[in-house]
C-alpha cells in the first residue's frame, strides 16, 4: 500500500497567463469580469477584478472556483436544493452557479477557475478561453 500520492498544481504562472487570457477575451467580448485561479484544495493562486465588474461577483466567482476544485467538474449542474443547501452549510463558499471549471491536465486536476459577471455562458466562455491559452485539457 502507498503511502504518498502524486499530484500536480497549476504555477502562478499558469494562473497569470490564464487570467490575462481570461481578461482579453472579457475585452473582446465587452464583458468586465471578475476571475479567480485556484489550486486543487480552493486556495486563490490569482484573482482580478476587472474595471466595471460587479463588486459581488468578486465572491461568486471564488466560490466558482472553489467549488470546481472540489468536485473536479463544472459548476452550474447540480440541483438548485443541493446547491443552496451546500452555499448555506459553506457560508457561501459553494455554489451552483455557472461559471466554474476544473483546470485538468491529461484529466488530473491541476486547479479551477471561477468566473463571474456576465451570464453564466459568457462566464464560462472567458474561462473556457483561459484554459486553452495554457493547454488544459478541453472542458
Amino acid at each position: 500500500m502507498s503511502k504518498f500520492r502524486s499530484s500536480i498544481t497549476v504555477t502562478a504562472e499558469a494562473a497569470l497567463e490564464a487570467l490575462s487570457a481570461a481578461v482579453s477575451h472579457a475585452k473582446a467580448i465587452k464583458v468586465p469580469q471578475c476571475v479567480f485561479i485556484v489550486d486543487t484544495s480552493g486556495e486563490t493562486i490569482a484573482s482580478i477584478r476587472m474595471d466595471g465588474a460587479k463588486y459581488l461577483s468578486m465572491h461568486t466567482a471564488r466560490a466558482k472556483a472553489r467549488t470546481a476544485a472540489s468536485i473536479n467538474g463544472a459548476t452550474g449542474a447540480m440541483s438548485v436544493e443541493f446547491g443552496v443547501a451546500a452555499g448555506i452549510a459553506s457560508q457561501g463558499g459553494v455554489t451552483h452557479l455557472p461559471g466554474g471549471l476544473p483546470i485538468r491536465f491529461d484529466g488530473n486536476l491541476a486547479g479551477a477557475i471561477g468566473v463571474g459577471s456576465g451570464s453564466g455562458e459568457q462566464d464560462f466562455e472567458v474561462a473556457r478561453a483561459a484554459l486553452s491559452a495554457i493547454g488544459a485539457d478541453e472542458i
